[in-house]
């Protein structure tokens, strides 16, 4: 290969100088650790019990229900320990959340708004997360409003109603169609009963959502007896209680 001329060479030096420069200047930024705002072990006790809440909310329909109270005041207190106005915020609106919870049927928000402080709150970052201030106080205002709109007199939405039954129509559509299979599709009812059990909670028709549970906790046996004929009558009794309960829902 052809050398290359050394005049060609000092013009490519002095095209490249000020980039190396910059560069030259931005590397002692980038090796200079990250200043953290909170005690390293108040952070790692706020991930462990962000982690415990996300668990005992997930599982808040079986063995989690337990737990969910202690892991709200677990976060409490390392809140009020930081002495962080964000934390304490966000730790606040938590615990009135938990009182809810206890006092009534918790409403379709503040189901959603735990649901997402939850997720925020398994971030592996914890305390350190760049945007956790601005989480912090997103979520607590979300809990302080969902806590405001729940308890009894609430009335129903006859339009989310009607969306409902004919969303639920779909989701039983495709569970007779699953039962029809040989062998059955258990996976397939099992998924679209979770979901119109999801659904229901939202709109606080809990029977609904216990109906869907029990249904979706019926496909946990193995396939040769879902498929005997027993079982699939069984199954179809609860299909037929459930299409009952569900025109309810829209007369």
């Amino acid at each position: 290969m052809k050398d290359i001329p050394e005049n060609e060479l000092e013009d490519a030096r002095a095209a490249l100088a000020p980039t190396l420069e910059a560069t030259a200047a931005i590397l002692p930024w980038l090796a200079k650790p990250r200043v953290l705002r909170f005690a390293a072990h108040h952070n790692a006790r706020w991930i462990e019990a962000g982690k415990r809440l996300h668990t005992a909310w997930s599982d808040r329909h079986g063995a989690g229900a337990a737990d969910i109270r202690s892991a709200i005041f677990s976060l409490y207190a390392i809140a009020l320990e930081t002495a962080d106005a964000d934390c304490l915020r966000l730790g606040e609106a938590l615990a009135s959340a938990a009182d809810q919870l206890e006092s009534s049927q918790p409403g379709p928000h503040l189901i959603a708004a735990l649901t997402a402080s939850s997720e925020c709150l398994n971030e592996p970052e914890g305390l350190e997360h760049k945007l956790f201030a601005e989480r912090a106080r997103h979520f607590a205002q979300r809990l302080e409003v969902a806590c405001q709109q729940t308890g009894p007199g609430k009335e129903r939405s006859v339009v989310l109603d009607r969306i409902f039954v004919a969303e639920a129509g779909e989701h039983l559509s495709l569970m007779l169609d699953a039962l029809a299979r040989l062998p059955i599709d258990a996976y397939a009812v099992k998924t679209e009963a979770l979901t119109l059990a999801e659904k229901a909670e939202l709109l606080e028709l809990y029977g609904l959502m216990h109906m869907g549970r029990q249904l979706a906790a019926r496909m946990n046996g193995e396939i040769s007896e879902l498929d005997s004929d027993a079982s699939r009558a069984g199954t179809t009794e609860l299909l037929q209680q459930l299409a009952k309960a569900i025109a309810a829902v829209d007369t």
